[in-house]
């Protein structure tokens, strides 16, 4: 099993910049990879960013030039950078690793709120 804890998040005005943090523990040898998701109040989780082992990024369109993830594998841990932030990136952001053929496991979720 993998236990992931978050760190970071909070309340940040428009255009100003927040770092989340997720550190991994338990049968980190089967992560493949790390990252976000967000689910904002009355719509669907959807990906933020995800990074491989090999250090290999995907983000969604929403995020790109603004948001940047990272790992330091030696820590097991994830490190999202979200600067620019508009009201839209407001949500609950979960932290994601992915085992592949063993499934995922969840974070307990930060909130980061934008205002306007």
């Amino acid at each position: 099993q993998v236990h992931l804890v978050e760190s970071g998040g909070g309340l940040v005005q428009f255009g100003g910049s927040l770092s989340l943090s997720c550190e991994a523990s338990g049968s980190i040898f089967t992560i493949y990879a790390m990252g976000w998701y967000r689910q904002a109040s009355g719509k669907q989780r959807e990906l933020v960013a995800l990074i491989t082992r090999g250090g290999n990024t995907n983000y969604a369109d929403f995020v790109k030039g603004r948001f940047t993830i990272s790992r330091d594998n030696a820590k097991n841990t994830v490190y999202l950078q979200m600067n620019s932030l508009k009201p839209e990136d407001t949500a609950v952001y979960y932290c994601y690793a992915d085992m592949r053929s063993r499934g995922g496991a969840w974070g307990q979720g930060t909130q980061v709120t934008v205002s306007s």
